[in-house]
């Protein structure tokens, strides 16, 4: 079974949404490709999405049953929760006040331990087995070719071949 190890950080002075968005940026992703995109992302809290990720990465190398192997660990699950807000009360003009909301994100990120890929023996074939013939699905036999009976007009001419070719396919299907 996989190794998983979380972190948290909680009551970090940005918004959530803003902190999703670099979230977005290394879920799914190694720890050390995750590592790189937050060192060079231009968001003041890709810093404390790193500090969140690392401890995540220590937190798993101190789990029992970790393999020792930080290259096949990788980005399970990132998020930001919204925190708790704090409402502050700015002077406005005319005796009035404006409300300033100062929002805080809790992160997590999770970290998981890639499954290590056990390759079968290959199965040798026998040559007494001829190969299997092609099924193609719903493959449906082609329709025969109508005859274009219709001639090349232009404007009114046009309406009156139809009607031409109409009477002779209607007279072929009598005889018929």
């Amino acid at each position: 079974m996989p190794v998983q190890a979380h972190a948290t950080a909680k009551y970090i002075r940005t918004s959530a949404q803003k902190a999703g968005l670099v979230m977005n940026l290394i879920r799914g992703r190694d720890v050390n490709a995750a590592l790189a995109t937050l060192r060079f992302a231009r968001k003041s809290v890709a810093k404390d999405i790193e500090k969140v990720l690392r401890s995540a990465i220590a937190n798993a190398q101190q789990k029992e049953g970790f393999g020792g192997d930080v290259e096949r660990l990788f980005v399970n699950a990132c998020y930001a929760n919204q925190g708790p807000s704090q409402k502050r009360i700015r002077p406005a003009p005319m005796g009035r006040a404006f409300r300033v909301v100062k929002r805080t994100a809790h992160l997590t990120v999770q970290v998981s331990e890639r499954p290590v890929k056990v390759a079968a023996p290959p199965v040798p074939e026998t040559p007494e087995t001829p190969p299997a013939p092609k099924r193609t699905r719903g493959a449906k036999p082609k329709p025969k070719a109508k005859a274009k009976t219709a001639a090349k007009t232009t404007g009114k001419k046009k309406s009156a071949a139809r009607k031409t070719a109409a009477k002779k396919t209607g007279a072929k299907k009598k005889a018929e």
